[in-house]
């Protein structure tokens, strides 16, 4: 799937559509984003006719968690999700490919340290809800689409919001600034980088099985406090870390980390390499980014 072919890509404009556009490019590909929202119907299957695409990849949606409009969850990620399968089913010539990003956070608080995909889920929040409804929705569409889901973990990199956790620590070590609050210091995510998963996103467009759920993460988690530690080190800046109740979320995930056996074997078995830049690469590119803006 190459310079012929042709990717129908939502959410373009967000953080990772604005990388996973520059990987698909530099991997030979034509990008195609989409205009139409998810919601207006005509307007989206004729623009989904018009660009009869070869392979799509759904990152459209709501990335913030803590987005207080619940309703705009199950719009966007479940109802917008449907009307574009919908729309897709109706082409002539079927996609080869239909990648639909989902979030490990229908994970939930899991009792497995490493996360897999076949195991129950126990999402404990709309956003997490939302994802839920989407892929069981989704799996209706099994039978007549190739699609393949995908669960990032938690990612980070140059051009993230900076009311995300990651871009306001570095924000405030790039600053200089002498104090920063937070709230749970104990949580432990995956701190991956975006590379990592728009490199995750190709391959499984290219060699992803039908109908198959992958965790796309690296299976190496942190604590927060890890990830103030390695700033300070690159920086050469020291923070005082206070800690606001107002940002302590009573249902949050302590710790959030997958198993990345499945997706790791499956790019083996087609001989590729998975890209991993290390949190040191990540938050120093960051910090670097920041410096230069």
């Amino acid at each position: 799937m190459k310079a012929n072919k042709k990717i129908l890509l939502t959410g373009a404009n967000g953080f990772t559509g604005r990388h996973f556009t520059v990987a698909a490019k530099m991997a030979g590909y034509e990008v195609a984003a989409l205009q139409s929202d998810l919601n207006e119907v005509d307007y989206l299957e004729q623009e989904i006719f018009n660009i009869n695409p070869t392979a799509v990849v759904h990152l459209a949606g709501i990335s913030f968690v803590a987005s207080k409009d619940h309703e705009a969850f199950y719009r966007v990620h479940a109802l917008g999700t449907s009307n574009l399968l919908q729309a897709l089913a109706k082409l002539p010539n079927s996609p080869k490919k239909i990648l639909l990003a989902s979030s490990a956070t229908v994970y939930g608080n899991s009792e497995n340290p490493h996360s897999t995909e076949n195991q129950p889920l126990c999402p404990i929040d709309h956003y997490a809800m939302s994802k839920v409804a989407m892929e069981e929705m989704a799996k209706t569409f099994f039978d007549r689409l190739p699609i393949v889901i995908a669960r990032p973990f938690n990612y980070t990199g140059n051009g993230q919001k900076s009311h995300f956790l990651i871009p306001k620590l570095v924000h405030h070590f790039a600053n200089k600034n002498e104090r920063i609050e937070l709230g749970n210091l104990q949580i432990e995510r995956e701190f991956n980088d975006v590379k990592m998963v728009c490199d995750a996103y190709l391959g499984l467009l290219e060699f992803g099985q039908n109908s198959e759920i992958y965790n796309v993460c690296s299976g190496q988690a942190r604590a927060l406090q890890s990830v103030i530690n390695t700033l300070q080190k690159i920086s050469s800046h020291d923070i005082e870390v206070v800690v606001n109740s107002e940002f302590v979320r009573l249902n949050e995930v302590h710790r959030m980390c997958g198993n990345p056996q499945k997706l790791n074997a499956l790019f083996k078995d087609n001989r590729r390499q998975l890209t991993i830049p290390s949190l040191d690469d990540t938050l120093s590119s960051m910090l670097n980014q920041y410096d230069k803006s």
